[in-house]
């Protein structure tokens, strides 16, 4: 029987499931940091004890950084699950279902400190729930992600479902962005004079909202009406060393790593960045960050005549050289000739199109290497490629917030905020990395 193009609506079946995934990652990376180590003047109280290890690592960014070890070794083990499965239903969505509950309870968990105050126990419960929170997603993320090279057939539709995709991930960080700005509204119709309560209650209403989101794929589309893989027959550690046999795919990996952390440490200083360098209310996060990504839709269209017109290498090139530009701005926010909102508008306006074409490009850049390696191998290891991926993303994600944590010792409050700016630093020189590295990456040229 012939296989099915995904028609419009699955399409967005399909994206509404990053989106879920995309708030809750995003909840993580945005206020962790804000939660357990906010600035003193945010209303709320640390949680964890800013100790130094080795004389530079405070005890967040090794939580941070622990938490992703069980995930590490995870990652290609539920990948090599997904790739070899014989289930009738498919080899992805089945085992997608089973990790959307228990991502919403460790993903509220993470905000329920055992102890009300600066303590070494929180450190410790941190730990544990955050590695089953990461553990959990991972379920849903390695298989979701590997769907996209088998629902598309074509490399014009690899790019319009990255985009769809990309839309919901953006989206969700908008959700996730302006958690301060729904805390705001739950205290004002609620009795809640603790912030840190309001927050709380926030984040269980968004977990939940997240995990009905990412049902979607799973109720919608019919894994085997439109794909037509194959079980893998390939042993786990074999499948892993195909992968970085594959040149190309080594320097996509070492850009795509070095872009997360750099988008890590965006993501878990903006709060930071609005209130400590800026002046500005926690609230108007939010609303930046929901201002970036509105204007980034705008490049959707660019980006997708551009990868048509020009190959998908060149705006990446670009979107890695302004992104860079934007780190050195970071450095220099708040003492700019313009007032603080002006400041902040100008950033998330250069801001938009880096968004745009690094949320699209690079996972229907990967979608065409595995189909590539698919072709010349005759194995259907995608989940591999998107497995080993996304566990450089989520150990740059990681890092990003270790890196920011670790900084935050050098001043993280009004009047001393010199580790706050140290990371417009580190994130300039992760940008031009990527950009030394993606530069190598060899492109199939389009055909106009």
């Amino acid at each position: 029987m012939p296989i099915k193009q995904l028609p419009l609506n699955k399409e967005i079946a399909y994206a509404a499931g990053m989106m879920g995934w995309s708030i809750m990652t995003n909840l993580i990376i945005v206020m962790l940091p804000y939660f357990y180590l906010p600035p003193n003047n945010s209303g709320l109280s640390p949680l964890v004890p800013q100790l130094l290890v080795f004389g530079a690592f405070n005890i967040l960014s090794l939580i941070a950084a622990s938490g992703r070890l069980f995930d590490a070794m995870y990652d290609p083990f539920i990948a090599s699950l997904s790739d070899s499965s014989t289930n009738p239903g498919g080899r992805r969505i089945p085992i997608m279902r089973y990790a959307i509950l228990p991502a919403v309870v460790f993903c509220s968990l993470v905000f329920y400190p055992l102890v009300k105050g600066e303590s070494i126990t929180n450190a410790w419960w941190l730990t544990i729930v955050l590695a089953g929170f990461f553990v959990s997603v991972t379920t849903y993320i390695i298989p979701y992600n590997a769907l996209l090279a088998e629902l598309t057939h074509s490399a014009d539709q690899k790019v319009r479902l990255s985009t769809y995709q990309q839309v919901g991930f953006v989206l969700g960080m908008i959700v996730a962005a302006l958690c301060n700005n729904y805390a705001d509204i739950i205290q004002h119709f609620f009795p809640l004079t603790e912030r840190a309560e309001a927050l709380q209650y926030t984040i269980w209403g968004l977990s939940i909202f997240s995990g009905l989101v990412m049902t979607l794929p799973i109720i919608f589309i019919n894994e085997r009406e439109f794909t037509n893989a194959k079980p893998t027959h390939i042993a786990l550690l074999p499948a892993i060393k195909n992968t970085f046999r594959n040149s190309n795919f080594k320097y996509y990996l070492i850009s795509d790593f070095s872009y997360y952390i750099a988008l890590s440490i965006i993501s878990s200083g903006l709060l930071f960045f609005v209130t400590v360098l800026l002046g500005l209310p926690d609230s108007d996060g939010g609303k930046f960050m929901g201002t970036m990504v509105v204007l980034s839709l705008v490049f959707y269209p660019f980006v997708n005549y551009g990868a048509k017109r020009f190959g998908k290498k060149p705006l990446v090139l670009v979107a890695f050289a302004v992104l860079s530009l934007i780190f050195v701005t970071i450095f220099f926010l708040g003492q700019l000739p313009f007032s603080p909102t002006m400041q902040m508008y100008i950033l998330v306006c250069c801001a938009s199109f880096p968004l745009a074409a690094l949320g699209i490009l690079p996972n229907a850049i990967l979608a065409d290497i595995a189909q590539k390696d698919t072709e010349e191998t005759g194995e259907n290891h995608e989940g591999m490629f998107f497995a080993v991926k996304y566990l450089f993303v989520k150990l740059g994600q990681t890092l990003g917030i270790a890196v920011f944590a670790m900084l935050t010792v050098y001043g993280k409050d009004p009047g001393h905020d010199y580790g706050l700016r140290l990371n417009g630093v580190v994130g300039f020189v992760l940008c031009v990395l990527a950009l030394l590295f993606f530069s190598r990456f060899k492109e199939n040229k389009p055909i106009n």
